[in-house]
Parts: structure tokens; sequence; C-alpha cells
């Protein structure tokens, strides 16, 4: 364990939140929040502020896709693997994004450019597939026009 990270952003996330009801999930949204991922510094303390075991909220975070357990890249780009973008080819895209920037699900380049997230709707399921770089979702997306957007999404970063 890293003793040295910086854990101040949690305590006052735990004072302010730990007596609401299903007090895990906002905490771990707020947490992430204030880092950019759940820090494993942070279990520990989410855990005993709640009375929880370190397993439960680990199985939390494990269990939904939205956290992050390490720092994202400069870029986000998820994509859309819903049952209504695949039928229109998300799994050809992801492929092609997976080809192109070099890295699969869940992982970051090598460089820290780009995360490569599973998002599983994005509510544009009529003019999928769909996909979303940081906080912009964008439909109809083609493997070029994936292409052109990151090369925006970087230039920006």
């Amino acid at each position: 364990m890293n003793t040295s990270f910086d854990l101040n952003k949690v305590h006052p996330i735990l004072d302010e939140m730990r007596n609401l009801p299903g007090a895990l999930l906002p905490i771990l949204h707020a947490v992430q929040g204030a880092y950019g991922y759940i820090p494993d510094q942070a279990v520990p303390l989410i855990a005993e502020s709640l009375s929880l075991s370190r397993a439960e909220v680990h199985g939390v975070i494990s269990y939904y896709h939205h956290f992050r357990q390490h720092p994202a890249g400069k870029t986000v780009l998820q994509i859309c693997r819903a049952e209504a973008c695949q039928s229109v080819g998300s799994e050809a895209l992801a492929q092609h994004a997976i080809n192109s920037i070099g890295c699969d699900f869940h992982e970051t380049t090598k460089d820290g450019s780009v995360t490569l997230e599973p998002v599983y709707c994005l509510g544009q399921c009529a003019c999928g597939p769909s996909i979303m770089i940081n906080d912009d979702v964008y439909a109809r997306v083609t493997p070029e026009r994936l292409n052109k957007l990151l090369d925006i999404a970087r230039s920006k970063a």
C-alpha cells in the first residue's frame, strides 16, 4: 500500500455522506469524482466508515463498470456494448478501437493518452453505434469518424 497517497479528500466525503441511506454508492461516486478513480488506499477508510468489510467495498467497486481502480488516460473513450449498438456494428467498432489505439477494454495506452472502457447504454439506441469521449456522446460512429474524434480529443488533452 502506498502510504504517501494524499487521502485528504476522502475524509470530508465520508463525513458528509456516511449517514445517507445506501451511502456506499454515493461515496464511491464522490471519491472517484475527487480523484478520477478510487484509490486502493481509500477502500479501508470507506469500509470502516460504513462498518463494511474491505471485500464488500471492493466487490461493489469491481462489479460496476463505471468505477475505476486506476487513473484514467487524458482521454476516456467509452464504446457502447449494449444489444442495440451491437446490432449496428459496435463490436466491429470496438475491435477497430482496440487495434488502432493499442489497448483493450479497461486499459490505458502506454503513453497515457487514452483509456478504453465499455459502457452498456448511452441512450442513443436508435442511432448507434454510439460512443462517449470524455463527456461528449456521439452517435452513428464509423471507424473513420472514431479516428477523427479521437484525434480532436487528443489534441485538446
